[in-house]
């Protein structure tokens, strides 16, 4: 059955790849991205590519109104929109982490929020919310991230109770690491404080960054797609997916051999 699909953060990686994967299967996917331009030729896939900025309320309302306008339901919202605030915690102005909870948190919330009388209207629904393997596992100089991942975590266990009743679902999705943009965005953060304080223990995430050997590390996006539509369409969806590069190998290690023993194969990783 043909579902209505909003899926934020579109004009590139893993959520270009999934709406791209879900048209092709005969939904209809509103793709919202802040860089309209650059989802211009989702509209070749028959996906509609809404102006979206996931911090901003008005633009949240107006797409979900937009949606509800033309097609009279909704029954997937993939909240897939992110980025990663790195760097050391005592130099990150306090503003800056307020818009990464805007960005990976509040936005999310409120798309959810906006949705939700529409899905409990029509007696379905399902949020998929992108975490990471980072809402459960940590790293150096990603404590504002990581703080976001783990919020959202609880945030939807919570939520997929709340909501349970109404039959509407919620799944997250904690994909490992990813060929996407994502990786080099954050590495240019990081490397904002390179000859701070905290210079030495910058240092081996920005010689990997540079490193022509592990620049292109990671699954493919593509991967990650299939993961999107499945737990977007599947009728039983589970709770979490894992799926992406060192994702598994990290949880294992921190529940079954503890904190101490994730944090030396850290350090043994960053020296």
């Amino acid at each position: 059955m043909s579902k209505v699909v909003l899926i934020t953060g579109a004009s590139s990686g893993m959520g270009r790849e999934a709406a791209i994967l879900l048209a092709k299967a005969g939904h209809r996917v509103y793709a919202g991205a802040r860089r309209l331009d650059r989802m211009a030729d989702l509209a070749d896939h028959g996906i509609t590519p809404v102006m979206l900025d996931v911090a901003h309320g008005d633009d949240n309302e107006r797409v979900v109104d937009q949606i509800v306008e033309a097609e009279r339901r909704i029954d997937v919202l993939i909240n897939n929109a992110g980025f990663g605030l790195y760097g050391p915690v005592e130099e990150i102005s306090l503003e800056d982490a307020r818009y990464q909870f805007e960005v990976n948190l509040y936005g999310p919330a409120r798309l959810t929020q906006l949705v939700l009388p529409h899905m409990r209207a029509q007696g379905s629904g399902r949020i998929v919310n992108v975490s990471s393997v980072g809402g459960r596992v940590f790293t150096p100089f990603g404590a504002w991230y990581h703080a976001t991942k783990h919020a959202l975590e609880g945030w939807s266990d919570c939520l997929r109770l709340e909501v349970a009743p109404f039959n509407i679902q919620v799944v997250l999705i904690e994909p490992g690491l990813i060929r996407t943009e994502f990786g080099e965005a954050a590495a240019d953060e990081m490397s904002k404080h390179r000859d701070g304080a905290y210079r030495d223990g910058l240092a081996p995430l920005l010689k990997m960054r540079d490193n022509p050997r592990t620049v292109n590390l990671g699954t493919n996006p593509e991967a990650l797609a299939k993961v999107f539509v499945e737990a977007a369409t599947t009728d039983k969806p589970r709770r979490r997916y894992v799926k992406g590069m060192m994702a598994r190998p990290a949880l294992l290690v921190r529940q079954w051999l503890g904190d101490g023993a994730y944090e030396l194969a850290l350090r043994r990783t960053l020296r």
